[in-house]
């Protein structure tokens, strides 16, 4: 194969990856680089035009303690609904992987929260939670237990919009588990059975361990999922009371199109890729390890 030969096959692969790639750098990496740089910039008006600050934004951000606050509620967050939507996805997974009666409708009654818009989903638990009115208070008084406003309280505002996205994200995750599922080998349940292992142990040692490649895709997801709530939360409480359900990316949304800080907004963006990048390489090379491939 001649010089020109090579040239050409590495010209056609060049053309072959040349649209992933615009598109790629278009959407991802130019805005990351472009939010990074503003970042290093103050605030601008038509009186005083934006000044290179360097770190001062960061400096603020350190010294700002509703950044903290949305932080710490980020982390409750994540900590309420990753685990339990995992589990709940694997539990509803092994369930409707059974042949059962009307196991098709079960699946569909599982995913249906999944492809319901996130203003729909939003709405109808606003009718859950709704004080006096609302479908929970209402069952609470046919025992008559008492009322009371779910958003509207701190100490509840943050738990009621962990079940409502718990809800949402199961289904969703489930569908993966599913599929993996269905793809496991069947001489391996038949093993496990003439082996005498009962169900725990054949799914502790042979089921999830077989599953971590798909654990480890859901993890990330659940991650990024957990950090980028914005919809339920202009529809339910918009961060109140006093900051109690406030979440990073809806504080990154009122600063930039509130209160028109858009470098600072760019600070707390960049912040929030940073988290988002440690967390996701923390779980593959952490998961990595327990992963058996295929």
């Amino acid at each position: 194969m001649g010089p020109t030969s090579n040239i050409m096959r590495h010209v056609y692969g060049w053309l072959l990856l040349t649209p992933a790639a615009i598109l790629l750098i278009g959407f991802t990496h130019y805005p990351t680089v472009a939010t990074v740089y503003e970042s290093l910039f103050s605030k601008g008006s038509a009186i005083r035009p934006s000044r290179f600050i360097g770190a001062g934004n960061y400096e603020s951000m350190m010294e700002d303690p509703i950044f903290w606050k949305v932080l710490s509620n980020n982390l409750w967050f994540a900590i309420g609904t990753i685990p339990t939507s995992v589990a709940l996805a694997i539990g509803m997974a092994l369930l409707v992987n059974r042949a059962l009666p009307g196991r098709s409708l079960l699946r569909l009654a599982y995913f249906t929260p999944t492809i319901l818009p996130m203003i729909a989903v939003a709405n109808i638990w606003l009718f859950f939670y709704s004080p006096d009115i609302g479908l929970i208070d209402r069952l609470l008084g046919l025992f008559g237990l008492p009322g009371h406003n779910w958003l509207g309280d701190p100490d509840t505002v943050l738990p009621a919009i962990i079940v409502m996205t718990i809800w949402k994200e199961a289904g969703f995750f489930m569908i993966f588990y599913l599929a993996a599922l269905q793809h496991l080998p069947p001489e391996l349940k038949e093993a496990a059975r003439l082996e005498g292992a009962s169900r725990w142990y054949y799914f502790r040692r042979v089921v999830f361990p077989l599953l971590m490649p798909t654990t480890l895709f859901v993890l990330i997801n659940a991650v990024l999922n957990s950090f980028k709530l914005v919809d339920h939360l202009f529809v339910l409480t918009k961060g109140g009371p006093d900051n109690a359900s406030n979440l990073l990316l809806y504080y990154i949304y009122e600063t930039a199109f509130s209160y028109f800080d858009t470098n600072y907004a760019a600070t707390l963006t960049a912040v929030l890729l940073a988290i988002l990048a440690v967390l996701a390489l923390a779980q593959f090379f952490l998961l990595d390890k327990r992963i058996h491939y295929r």
